[in-house]
């Protein structure tokens, strides 16, 4: 006989189906969907383990990463798993959440269960979690609910007078029940609803730094005044100081504008707009891999703005994330203006996502986006708790339709919204002679916020840095118990939003 443990993957798909109608038979009908599977596998490929006898699927456990703090002892399975859309998965939680365990009850003799839950410590262990949490069914205690509340049906299992398959077997591997949650999974009769709360705590644990662990995030912009460079390199002496300044003010993020580095078009003038930007296209990935030694180096995470890309003979506006740990993201505008196809026959992205960071989850648009509320409110859905919106605007109109646009998403989406854009005059530079600009972050409108719902804005048209704290639990607090609770409240009967 050959038992391995191994990551789940999709092709087990068709096994999974069969070993856990097996395991279930009561529950034939809540059966994993191949999408959930497919998603599961992509967003946490370590965290979906199956065991496998002589080749045979024989066991599977599913999980994901959370940040406990969003959702805390009072919660749901659809909570938990963002009604089953797994959003809520954030590989900078701090908690390793179990979804799903089951064993062909072919093999139970072969305590498969306890491989399983070995695996999951060893794994929680490798990735710094805090601890393994889930909520643990109690399959017997619709044999007992006439005469016994569920808190002495835990006590009694736990005192060994009642055996339970789950309970007994979640106790014998060190899992301390937390308390009782009701109506945890609607389908699950014979638990009749009812749930334990466990945990398993990782005794090697460390908290790491810069993580959503510390709810306030320090956010640093940049309203970048336009100037001629007599070379890259006194360019790139500009964005250090920067980022030197944030970095000096422990800012978890910097936001630089839109096309911050067009000053760099002025070699190339007297060739046609298109032509030109093509040119400053040829730099981006250079000034990219520049800021990311930047980010790495000052300990900050950098949205370098946005910059010209050519690619296929197709010019696109990019804005890169640059992450302080070295990795690198990019959004591509999706949007895009008349006068950006008129003058650069510029191409719209085609890419909406949310972006997994140190702290927490974020969302990218590049200014005209941002007048698109069904972008954000994708991304909202996807777990975003601040938007970062680099513009370029060269009037006050153009500017206040990006103010106001922005200052709604913040509202309408529950989270917090960040804009920066260039000021000042770049005279010799198509297209490019006029800017009006003032960086500003923006809050929901509630009691935990400023009453005019702005956190902190810049003095306009002048160059100058705005560092904001916001704190992402006062964004919790305000979805579960605001005076309005705008993304609850939707009537999901009538409308929706998704992504196709």
């Amino acid at each position: 006989m050959q038992i391995e443990t191994r990551p789940l993957t999709v092709q087990d798909y068709d096994e999974l189906v069969v070993t856990m109608k097996r395991a279930y038979p009561q529950m034939s009908e809540s059966i994993w969907s191949k999408k959930s599977i497919e998603k599961l596998t992509k967003i946490f490929p370590k965290g979906q383990i199956c065991i496998t006898v002589d080749g045979k699927l024989a066991a599977v456990a599913l999980s994901i990463i959370v940040n406990y703090d969003d959702f805390g002892d009072d919660h749901t399975y659809v909570d938990i798993t963002g009604n089953y859309t797994f959003n809520t998965h954030l590989s900078t939680g701090n908690v390793l959440y179990g979804i799903e365990v089951f064993v062909d009850p072919e093999f139970r003799e072969l305590r498969l269960g306890r491989r399983l839950y070995d695996a999951r410590k060893e794994l929680c262990e490798l990735l710094n979690l805090k601890s393994i949490i889930l909520g643990g069914r109690i399959p017997n205690y619709h044999k007992y609910s006439d005469e016994l509340s569920p808190r002495e049906y835990i006590r009694r299992v736990r005192d060994k007078e009642i055996y339970d398959p789950v309970l007994s077997f979640q106790l014998s591997n060190n899992f301390l029940p937390i308390k009782i949650l009701k109506k945890y999974l609607p389908e699950d009769e014979s638990s009749l609803e009812n749930a334990v709360l466990l945990q398993w705590n990782n005794i090697y644990y460390s908290k790491k730094p810069n993580t959503m662990q510390d709810s306030i995030i320090r956010l640093g912009l940049v309203q970048w005044q336009m100037r001629h460079f007599k070379n890259i390199d006194a360019f790139y002496e500009q964005v250090e100081f920067f980022v030197n300044v944030m970095g000096d003010y422990k800012s978890d993020f910097v936001l630089f504008p839109e096309l911050f580095n067009t000053p760099l078009l002025a070699p190339f003038n007297k060739l046609s707009e298109r032509d030109s930007m093509i040119e400053l296209a040829k730099l981006s990935e250079q000034i990219k891999n520049r800021i990311s030694e930047l980010a790495i180096s000052y300990n900050v995470n950098i949205i370098s703005g946005s910059m010209p890309v050519f690619e296929n003979n197709d010019l696109y506006n990019v804005s890169y994330l640059l992450h302080r740990d070295g990795r690198i993201d990019e959004y591509r505008k999706i949007h895009i203006t008349p006068n950006e196809r008129k003058y650069y026959g510029m191409k719209g992205g085609s890419e909406i996502r949310v972006f997994d960071t140190d702290c927490g989850k974020i969302g990218l648009v590049i200014c005209y986006d941002v007048e698109f509320p069904e972008l954000p409110r994708i991304l909202a859905d996807q777990g975003m708790k601040i938007l970062f919106v680099p513009y370029l605007t060269d009037t006050q109109n153009a500017y206040m339709r990006v103010r106001h646009c922005a200052a709604a998403r913040a509202i309408e989406n529950e989270c917090y919204v960040a804009i920066a854009g260039c000021v000042g005059n770049l005279p010799g530079v198509n297209n490019m002679d006029i800017q009006f600009g003032q960086a500003a972050v923006f809050t929901p409108s509630d009691f935990a916020f400023p009453s005019n719902a702005v956190k902190g804005e810049a003095t306009p048209n002048t160059e100058m840095t705005l560092i904001v704290d916001v704190d992402l639990n006062l964004l919790k607090d305000l979805h579960y118990n605001g005076s309005v609770q705008i993304l609850k409240d939707r009537r999901n009967d009538l409308y929706e939003t998704y992504l196709k």
